[in-house]
């Protein structure tokens, strides 16, 4: 593959240099679980509206809002029905509107959803598709062959078994007998033929119609999956890309490996032309129009690929989300994505939770060999929840401290674990059906927020209804329980993401400072950020006082969890405990650049 640095020499300079996401914090809004205003246990647009005042507190610069597109929900959404309306369940566009004009109104922007790689079966060009019979222009809008020897590839769903539906049983029409159609994911989710101009228009349309509305970004869903490869090959993974590799625990249920987002299905060159085309197309409509890359791809190098100047503005930066508890490879991960990032003038980015993937406040939980992929469930060894919380907000304070833009999701502001004791009757993410119930799935980390202490809901809905079911002691991790309390997750956070707009570590740089293995000390301007990722406490000495830490004021001789430190307190030796973080104002001069490994 061509690398970053020879691709970024025929680009032209970029002149988004100032752009507004650069630095951003920006924060995901998952809405069927944020909050629910009208009682019916599925969260909504106006009970977004209710907490604009807690995104404020906490000082983000936009919000994310994953999708609230009509969708007949059979994944959460990314199925589809109508990219350019609101699912009734989650209000109006005029609601949308009035939700977008208070976050202007309080400086936040708004991101939204794209997802491009395929659309609901509901969707109006399916059901025509299904109607106009083999060989049709309405199928052709998506990615339909005929095949008498069973599918016509080997290629699996992301959700278990294979990736082609059989269409004569969907439509009873003989003549589609041994026609399939494309499915990356569920089978309600069929794939866009992306050689098809009519999706690009369709596409191009979409832009406009959100833009013109006031959207100030896209995430897009699946950005690595746009493009197959032509004549559509057989991978090297075969028809399920889930397999049992063996015992979890002594007494837990068997590991899962999910298989990598590779082969001929992914990652296509053609990916960077329909993004190309949709830079242009946001050139025309807006000014510095965010369009954030979900692409799951093997490196950096490769994700960079996706952020020259004439395509996206950001990738979501994987790699860091994966690198676990380990000093090395996230040093490893942080230079790596500064330089391949850099190379092509874009800012990098640092992720560690999101709708996809356990809580990081349980995924550190574990012993590094815990594959947690899968999702937790009630028989798998189940996390330190302690130690877990330790790790999670370390990790924050850490990935705050570092240049570029930080994205969160929300409730991790409250340190919320997964719900890893769900009953197996009220999952509903499609990978529990689909891999025959051996995968538990996503829907742990997609649980109703609690706002309040007490409540059938905890603040959640005013009549007690959840769409899925919340944690006993739920309450206890709320705004409420939470808000003015020192050492308190919610106020280490409020208190890390206004130190880092004051100290600007968003535009700054990584120099790394001498530390022993397993910790790893930078500079970004006169900012000293820590982090220990070892099982004994470290003694930095001289280094400055400290400015905020991960632990609790308890354990940490007089400084102030969450708080800012002064100059005039500057001490002489500062103790991080294991599983620590902190940022110091770094003392002036005599600090060596050093390995920390």
């Amino acid at each position: 593959m061509t690398s970053t640095s020879s691709c970024s020499q025929s680009l032209p300079p970029r002149t988004d240099t100032d752009a507004w996401w650069r630095d951003a914090v920006i924060y995901q809004i998952y809405p069927r679980s944020f909050a629910d205003a009208n009682g019916d246990g599925i969260g909504d647009i106006q009970g977004v509206r209710e907490h604009v005042d807690h995104l404020v507190a906490l000082g983000v610069d936009a919000v994310w809002l994953s999708p609230f597109y009509p969708s007949p929900q059979v994944d959460a959404g990314y199925d589809v029905s109508d990219y350019f309306n609101l699912a009734p369940e989650y209000g109006s566009l005029e609601d949308l509107d009035a939700l977008v004009a208070d976050l202007h109104k309080a400086g936040i922007r708004v991101v939204i959803d794209l997802v491009p790689n395929h659309s609901s079966d509901r969707h109006e060009w399916f059901r025509a598709a299904l109607a106009a019979g083999p060989g049709s222009p309405e199928r052709d809008r998506y990615i339909f062959r005929h095949s008498d020897d069973g599918a016509p590839n080997n290629w699996g769903s992301l959700f278990g078994g294979p990736a082609w539906q059989p269409v004569e049983p969907v439509t009873g029409c003989s003549e589609d007998r041994n026609w399939y159609y494309l499915h990356l994911f569920a089978a309600e989710q069929p794939d866009f033929n992306w050689s098809n101009e009519e999706v690009h228009e369709h596409f191009r349309a979409f832009l406009r119609f959100w833009v013109e509305r006031g959207i100030d970004g896209f995430r897009v869903d699946v950005a690595h999956g746009l493009v197959k490869a032509e004549g559509l090959p057989d991978d090297d993974l075969g028809p399920d890309r889930w397999n049992v590799v063996g015992p979890r625990g002594e007494d837990g249920a068997a590991a899962r490996e999910k298989l990598p987002d590779v082969g001929p299905a992914f990652n296509q060159p053609g990916v960077h032309d329909i993004y190309r085309e949709w830079r242009r197309v946001l050139d025309e409509v807006g000014q510095d129009i965010l369009m954030v890359a979900e692409a799951w791809v093997p490196t950096e190098a490769e994700a960079a690929l996706y952020v020259r100047a004439d395509e996206m503005s950001q990738a979501f930066n994987f790699p860091f989300l994966i690198a676990g508890w380990d000093a090395a490879e996230l040093r490893r991960v942080i230079d790596v994505s500064l330089d391949e990032y850099g190379a092509v003038g874009a800012p990098a980015t640092w992720v560690l939770s999101n709708h996809d993937v356990v809580r990081h406040a349980s995924r550190l939980a574990y012993p590094a060999d815990m594959d947690t992929d899968p999702g937790i469930g009630p028989r798998d060894p189940q996390p330190d929840a302690e130690l877990g919380l330790a790790r999670a907000r370390a990790a924050t304070l850490f990935m705050l401290g570092l240049p570029g833009s930080a994205y969160l999701y929300q409730g991790e502001e409250l340190g919320l674990p997964e719900h890893t004791t769900m009953e197996d009757e009220a999952r509903q993410d499609p990978l529990w059906e689909r891999t025959n119930h051996l995968v538990p799935g996503r829907d742990g980390c997609r649980v109703p927020l609690p706002w309040r202490r007490d409540g059938a809901s905890y603040g959640y809905s005013a009549t007690g209804r959840t769409w899925l079911p919340q944690p006993e002691g739920w309450g206890e991790y709320s705004p409420q329980a939470q808000e003015g309390l020192a050492g308190s997750t919610l106020m280490l956070y409020r208190r890390a993401i206004a130190l880092r707009r004051e100290r600007r570590l968003g535009r700054g740089s990584v120099e790394w400072l001498a530390a022993e293995p397993g910790v790893l000390l930078l500079r970004n301007w006169e900012t000293g950020v820590v982090l220990n990722t070892t099982e004994h406490p470290v003694r930095l000495e001289g280094l400055g006082a400290p400015l905020i830490t991960s632990w609790h004021p308890a354990d940490q001789d007089g400084a102030d969890t969450g708080g800012a430190g002064d100059a005039a307190d500057a001490v002489s030796t500062v103790v991080v405990p294991p599983n620590g973080a902190c940022w110091l104002e770094l003392a002036a001069g005599g600090l060596d650049g050093g390995d920390p490994r």
